[in-house]
């Protein structure tokens, strides 16, 4: 199958979306298929890199996310080179500009056009005018719109399905949670990320790596780290990542004298996250706007033990303890970090870690994928439209 990815953020972009996509081409290349991924320029590609089945648009950084990425042209060449490589279907993975451009191929070549609903817009009106300007129903407009004349929808967890089914989406719905390359985490660490960062052997290490923005919620984590560090004064709180709120984060250090107990890691390349996540005695986040928790099935992945906060889909995930807790409540995450950090430091028990990652594995999550392509393809020929994306 010939399969075309489009996306406005892809590597070496980081973001929940880029490894979520990036993934799935890797997964489905394994299956056999060919995988092309329509996204945009990004100031750390060199002009003329040639990237194998990667074709970039050009872009310009987005309004209120000025670290990703908006393509401004592409309809026709994107057309061109569908055309080239004889697509099968259309999977986008944004509403903007790559979307459109994948709802315009899909049209112009009459086959069937897919998309993965990432992003609960809902939890980031504050970037728009801080939420003056935008309201939940114009939300709703939006998603009705772009998704009109689709032919499926994946849904990354039962709370997107939820939320779609609420703004009326009526075309085929599956949910599929997206998977993580297990072998890339669970592979001995590149390097020493406590001796680069200065910390000790035995020190308690609490991870989090996320883009440093106020929906991560990362002030919380920094606000129970009080507490922690009443009962293990050398534990250690690393926040791995970039993003516009790390000088608010770094205030709030300050203000709770933290600044011996919390080291702020910077950006963290996608080849080092395993090591950062095998260096951690517990994987931490306070996100309440994640739809699909990428970060810590990757850090169940790498065998560390994770706090998070409770949605649908972490009760999938942390169904025992021995892979974690949940949390809704700023008390629950500090007396949830204190039972792990209490307790022997002891490894998820081999048998329950490879069943666990069986299940979120990539190669399942391709395989899921792959299924519901050829699902909406069969009813697409069936019964196929006369206006696909007008």
């Amino acid at each position: 199958m010939n399969i075309g990815i489009f996306t406005d953020t892809y590597f070496p972009q980081i973001s929940g979306v880029a490894s979520s996509v990036k993934t799935l081409k890797e997964a489905l290349e394994e299956q056999g298929h060919n995988v092309f991924v329509f996204t945009t320029t990004d100031p750390h590609v060199a002009k003329g890199t040639v990237e194998a089945n990667v074709f970039r648009f050009s872009s310009m950084p987005f309004i209120s996310f000025t670290d990703r990425r908006i393509a401004y042209r592409g309809f026709f060449e994107a057309t061109k080179v569908a055309r080239e490589v004889n697509l099968d279907v259309v999977h986008t993975q944004t509403e903007f500009a790559l979307g459109m451009i994948g709802k315009y191929v899909a049209h112009q070549l009459k086959i069937p056009a897919i998309h993965t609903y990432h992003t609960m817009y809902e939890d980031y009106l504050h970037y728009v005018l801080n939420g003056h300007l935008l309201r939940p129903y114009h939300v709703k407009q939006f998603t009705s719109v772009f998704l009109k004349n689709m032919d499926g929808v994946i849904a990354p967890s039962m709370r997107v399905e939820k939320l779609l089914k609420r703004y009326k989406i009526s075309i085929p719905m599956e949910v599929i949670p997206t998977g993580v390359d297990v072998k890339s985490f669970n592979q001995p660490a590149t390097h020493d990320v406590r001796r680069e960062l200065g910390i000790e052997p035995d020190v308690p290490v609490l991870l989090t790596l996320s883009r440093i923005a106020g929906e991560k919620k990362i002030d919380r984590i920094l606000n129970v780290m009080t507490e922690v560090v009443d009962e293990f004064p050398r534990a250690q709180l690393v926040i791995a990542g970039g993003g516009p709120d790390v000088e608010v984060l770094q205030d709030q250090v300050e203000r709770l004298t933290l600044e011996d107990n919390v080291i702020f890691a910077g950006d963290v390349p996608h080849s080092d996250v395993g090591s950062f996540y095998q260096m951690a005695d517990l994987f931490v986040s306070a996100s309440d706007t994640e739809t699909q928790g990428l970060t810590y099935i990757e850090a169940l992945a790498a065998g560390t033990k994770c706090v998070v906060y409770d949605t649908d889909y972490t009760e999938q995930i942390f169904d025992d303890l021995a892979f974690g807790q949940v949390f809704t409540r700023p008390s629950d995450m500090r007396d949830e970090i204190l039972f792990y950090l209490k307790e022997e430091k002891t490894a998820i028990p081999a048998e329950k870690l490879e069943a666990k990652l069986k299940q979120i594995s990539a190669e399942r999550f391709g395989e899921k994928v792959h299924q519901f392509y050829e699902e909406v393809i069969a009813n697409y020929q069936e019964d196929p439209k006369e206006d696909t994306n007008d």
